[in-house]
C-alpha cells in the first residue's frame, strides 16, 4: 500500500498540474471560441496565416515554443521586458508562465474541436433567428453558442488534459522549480534522475494516465448527452 502514498513533492505536483490546466482553460476558452467561430465563418485576407499560427504548437517542437515565450515573455523579452518595468509583470519562471505555456500548447486542439462543431450548425438556424429580429449577439448566444455546446466540452476537456501533460515548452520557458513550476511531468522527470527515484516516477506516470482516461471519458459522454439533447 506504501507504493499508492504519494509523496508531498507528488501531492504538490499534483496540486499544482490541476490549477495550471485549470487556469489555461479558463484563459483560453474565449480566445479560442472566437478564434473557432473567425475560421468557421468569417472570410478575411490572411485567414491561412492565421490558420498555419493556431496549429504551430501541433507541428513544432514544444521545447521551440519554450524558447519563443522566453524571448518574447522574459524578463528582456520584448514584452516581458515592458510588462516587467511598466507593471511589475513576471511571466518567466512561475506558475504564470507555466499557465501560458500550457495554454498556447493546447489552443489547436481546443479550436479545432470547436470549430468542428461551429461547422455543424446549421445556418438556417441562424437566419430564422435573425428574420425574427435577433440581432448578430443574440443570435450567437442563444441559437448559436448552445448549439455549439458539444465541441466547447470536448474541446474545453482535451485542452485540459493536454495542459496537464505539458513538459517541453514548460521547462523551457518556466523552468523545473519545485511548489513553483513543477508540474506532475516535470516531477516525473525529476524524479528519474535521482536514485531511487522509480517508485515515485512510476506513481507520477499511472496518475497521469488515469487524470488523462478519466477526462477523455467524461469528455465523449458529456458530448454525447448535449448532442443528444439538442436533437431532441
Amino acid at each position: 500500500m506504501d507504493f499508492f502514498y504519494l509523496s508531498p513533492m507528488e501531492r504538490d505536483a499534483l496540486a499544482l498540474s490541476l490549477w495550471v490546466a485549470g487556469w489555461a482553460v479558463a484563459v483560453s476558452l474565449p480566445v479560442g471560441i472566437l478564434t473557432a467561430w473567425l475560421l468557421a465563418r468569417v472570410k478575411f485576407p490572411g485567414k491561412a496565416i492565421l490558420e498555419g499560427i493556431v496549429h504551430l504548437p501541433l507541428v513544432l517542437p514544444p521545447v521551440v515554443i519554450g524558447y519563443l515565450l522566453l524571448m518574447l515573455l522574459g524578463r528582456n523579452g520584448i514584452i516581458g521586458g515592458w510588462l516587467y518595468r511598466s507593471l511589475g509583470i513576471t511571466l518567466a519562471f512561475s506558475w504564470r508562465g507555466a499557465v501560458l505555456a500550457a495554454a498556447v500548447m493546447a489552443f489547436p486542439l481546443l479550436v479545432r474541436a470547436v470549430r468542428l462543431s461551429l461547422e455543424n450548425v446549421d445556418p438556417g438556424l441562424e437566419a430564422a433567428a435573425r428574420t425574427l429580429g435577433a440581432g448578430p449577439v443574440r443570435v450567437f448566444f442563444t441559437v448559436t453558442l448552445p448549439l455549439m455546446a458539444p465541441g466547447i466540452l470536448t474541446g474545453t476537456l482535451l485542452a485540459f488534459a493536454r495542459s496537464l501533460g505539458e513538459f517541453g515548452a514548460t521547462i523551457t520557458f518556466v523552468s523545473n522549480i519545485k511548489g513553483e513550476t513543477q508540474t506532475l511531468p516535470l516531477a516525473l522527470y525529476t524524479l528519474t534522475q535521482v536514485p531511487d527515484g522509480e517508485h515515485g516516477a512510476l506513481r507520477i506516470c499511472i496518475l497521469s494516465i488515469l487524470i488523462a482516461m478519466v477526462a477523455l471519458i467524461i469528455s465523449e459522454t458529456l458530448s454525447r448527452r448535449v448532442a443528444a439533447q439538442i436533437k431532441a
